[in-house]
């Protein structure tokens, strides 16, 4: 059954949408009927992407925007709420997609954290902040989609940077959720999408050919709707590589760190590697 808010008529803003996964998804969202504003900072991006969700929701006469935003800055946001809502009256799906990726270091720049932790956390946060209280106002079905991350979850060594954004985004949409369900006459939920490998520029920039073991944004995309159809929180995606079942035995590991008074990170530890080793080879499926 589709979810009520991704229906012809509605209104989706993608904050990230000029590519990749946000993309991906803005054209899902036009293939379904919607309105969407195609929101990112990378204005060449926008024109392409414009052209391509447009052509996408044809068949809908689904109506297509794009604004440049930076994330970062709350006041970008309130304005994009602002036109957003003078061109199609409100919205009704938000997806805080917008993310960065330069590497970091815990003793290394700065300004990498700064970036990462502006975009990647203070900018799903803003997005909620402002537009969550007026999709409230208008009332009926809506959704809330935070792109998190699998490392934000095991948070595994080599990028602390964008581990503590993801993991802060994770507690923060949880929290979110949690908020709206006790709202009283409240028809809008959140979602935590957690994507698998995925090949983008994001993740391999100025590569061209796609890794075997990834997916593509589109396949991300539509495991998203179908998960938000089912009403998942958690849309834990898998890829051509890492089935669902071997990321939930990292994630079980993950937390088992507390249960068991392990070290941090010991799936990383050597005097921890046969023991993981078993602990996931004991789940295997074959």
């Amino acid at each position: 059954m589709t979810h009520p808010a991704l229906v012809p008529g509605q209104v989706a803003v993608v904050i990230g949408g000029a590519a990749g996964i946000g993309r991906a998804a803005a054209e899902g969202f036009a293939k379904r009927g919607l309105h969407v504003c195609i929101a990112d900072r990378d204005m060449e991006r926008l024109a392409e992407a414009e052209a391509a969700v447009r052509a996408a929701g044809a068949d809908h006469d689904a109506d297509v925007m794009t604004h440049a935003v930076d994330v970062a800055d709350v006041q970008q946001v309130i304005t994009l709420e602002s036109v957003v809502r003078s061109r199609f009256g409100g919205t009704d799906v938000l997806m805080n997609n917008a993310g960065v990726q330069p590497g970091s270091h815990i003793f290394g720049p700065a300004e990498n954290w700064r970036q990462v932790i502006g975009i990647n956390l203070w900018g799903a946060i803003h997005g909620t902040q402002t537009f969550v209280p007026k999709m409230l106002e208008r009332s009926g079905p809506g959704l809330v989609i935070n792109t998190g991350s699998k490392q934000g979850i095991t948070t595994p060594p080599g990028d602390p940077a964008y581990n503590t954004a993801k993991a802060g985004l994770k507690a923060f949409t949880e929290a979110l959720a949690h908020e709206l369900r006790n709202t009283d006459g409240c028809e809008l939920t959140a979602h935590l999408l957690i994507p698998g490998f995925v090949f983008t520029q994001l993740t391999r920039p100025g590569e061209t050919e796609k890794p075997e073991s990834a997916w593509t944004p589109e396949q991300t995309a539509d495991f998203m709707f179908d998960r938000l159809d089912a009403g998942d929180f958690y849309i834990l995606c898998p890829d051509n590589d890492v089935p669902r079942w071997l990321d939930e035995k990292r994630m079980q590991w993950a937390i088992g760190d507390i249960v068991e008074n392990r070290p941090p990170l010991s799936r990383w530890h050597p005097d921890y590697a046969d023991a993981f080793k078993a602990f996931v080879n004991d789940g295997a499926k074959g």
